[in-house]
């Protein structure tokens, strides 16, 4: 069974190009599936609906909500489909589960004014403040995961152009562009702070003063620093600047179709949550200005 978990986890990093950290977590799936197996004392071909409803249980006993339910069940499904394609096993279990029921939750998302303010909470007078503010402007002016923020290269920035080249989920490119506030604070940081702070042949874009690349973990202790200090009391993750970044173009009049784009989703109908949070906009400029609101 080893065998195949390693089979199938080499799948997803070479032929699907899938990023270390989704595989590893596909890994620790699949793994706490195999665990059960072990346990029961049973073998993967014979691994029915049952099995997999009682791995779905004991999840469920861990205190693990149905989102998290589902993410493991869609785990199952894509090894179960590779072996099936790999004819390591004739049946698939999991086609015949159905997944816990998800409520929709709306992305919660900052206000044009606080992310203003959170441009602006970086001290400009220190190397750190430079640095955290042209992270926090280009995130949000491309809509970046913390991920490709933490890994854009300096050739995938064309600050003369305007744009930046980001590389998404499946190694996929994409080009969006940055506008000003960005760019200028990008070309302040790449004149005053990096030249000072980087390690000769490094390639990466943002770095810390200990010569490495700033990390996921890292720029996630800064944003959250910078917003306490800008006086936002929602609760601040990277994630929330890419889902201010969609709303704000959306509230603005973009096509959906571009948003989906810069965002770098494969399926329009993961964007089109946006339109749920801007439809509340909509209802209160209803409700505000029309005569019978």
């Amino acid at each position: 069974m080893d065998l195949l978990v390693d089979g199938y986890l080499a799948h997803l990093k070479v032929e699907r190009a899938l990023s270390p950290l989704t595989v590893e977590a596909y890994a620790s799936d699949i793994g706490s599936f195999m665990e059960l197996l072990e346990d029961e004392g049973i073998a993967l071909g014979d691994a029915d609906v049952g099995t997999i409803a009682a791995f779905l249980v004991s999840l469920s006993k861990r205190g693990l909500n149905a989102r998290s339910q589902a993410r493991y069940l869609s785990s199952l499904r894509g090894f179960f489909k590779y072996l099936i394609a790999e004819k390591e096993l004739k049946r698939d279990p999991s086609t015949l589960i159905e997944g816990p029921r998800l409520s929709r939750r709306l992305p919660t998302v900052l206000s044009r004014d606080e992310v203003a303010r959170l441009l602006v909470a970086p001290d400009p007078s220190t190397k750190r403040g430079v640095r955290d503010r042209a992270m926090i402007a280009v995130m949000y002016a491309a809509g970046l995961r913390v991920s490709e923020l933490t890994n854009l290269a300096l050739g995938d920035l064309n600050l003369e152009a305007g744009f930046v080249a980001a590389f998404g989920k499946g190694n996929k490119r994409r080009i969006v562009p940055l506008g000003e506030v960005a760019v200028e604070a990008t070309q302040t940081y790449l004149r005053e702070v990096r030249p000072h702070w980087v390690t000769p042949g490094d390639g990466s874009t943002f770095v810390t003063s200990r010569r490495r690349a700033m990390t996921r973990q890292g720029f996630w202790k800064l944003i959250k620093r910078h917003a306490a200090a800008a006086g936002i009391t929602k609760t601040m993750s990277p994630h929330k600047l890419r889902h201010s970044f969609a709303t704000h173009l959306l509230l603005g009049g973009a096509d959906l179709r571009a948003v989906q784009t810069m965002l770098g989703h494969a399926d329009i109908a993961t964007t089109q949550i946006y339109t749920h949070v801007s439809g509340e906009h909509l209802n209160r400029m209803h409700e505000r200005y029309h005569p019978r609101g």
